[in-house]
């Protein structure tokens, strides 16, 4: 993705010319806490109390759950978000989806994804894997899923307004600020930079 304009202002771009859609595509960064917090504390209750899952099977299928969500996460950036479509109305949600995160990467109400557009995106994991799994492991291996996923928002918020001084945050901020302005086709890697590695799509040493 070749980037012809980015913005370093902090404002807002309008999208929609209806209100109503126009709020639906911002939200603050705590929203996706609110919303899935409960929901990851109520699988885990079903896991152990209702199911009686031991809890180091109950573990395993978190862990399990976590890291499918983290190359979930990589081909979800690197093949859905980063697609491009020729054709005008396929521009356009793709602009929509992710484009406008590009050319205004500080627009503090689209860092994270709204509830509009996550729980449809949730509902259909959810169903995909309650169908690919065994009964009942579902709501231990979603926990993990879900966990990643929110993970993944706060860490990429964090990256765009925390200013790291060290260590392994300041790290994965380089690498994610890279992916903006430096080179788009590398770096998909937001909350865990694995899959950049094993891909071949990680940044040069130097």
């Amino acid at each position: 993705m070749k980037r012809n304009f980015i913005s370093n202002s902090s404002a807002s771009i309008r999208m929609f010319k209806s209100d109503f859609l126009e709020g639906l595509s911002k939200v603050s960064y705590f929203v996706p806490l609110i919303v899935y917090v409960p929901l990851i504390l109520f699988f885990c209750w079903k896991s152990l109390f209702q199911l009686e899952m031991p809890f180091l099977e109950f573990a395993g299928w978190l862990l399990f759950g976590l890291a499918v969500w983290t190359i979930t996460e990589y081909i979800l950036h690197r093949y859905v978000f980063h697609y491009e479509p020729t054709i005008e109305w396929g521009k356009r949600i793709h602009f929509i989806f992710h484009g406008v995160h590009h050319d205004y990467p500080n627009d503090a109400k689209r860092l994270v994804m709204p509830p509009s557009a996550s729980i449809p995106l949730a509902l259909g994991f959810y169903f995909l894997f309650d169908w690919l799994l065994p009964d009942t492991k579902v709501f231990a291996f979603f926990s993990g899923f879900i966990g990643g996923y929110l993970f993944y928002d706060m860490v990429h918020y964090a990256l765009h307004h925390a200013n790291f001084k060290s260590g392994f945050w300041k790290r994965l901020k380089q690498h994610h600020m890279l992916h903006h302005y430096s080179d788009s086709t590398k770096g998909y890697g937001v909350s865990w930079t694995f899959w950049d590695h094993i891909f071949r799509s990680n940044f040069d040493k130097k």
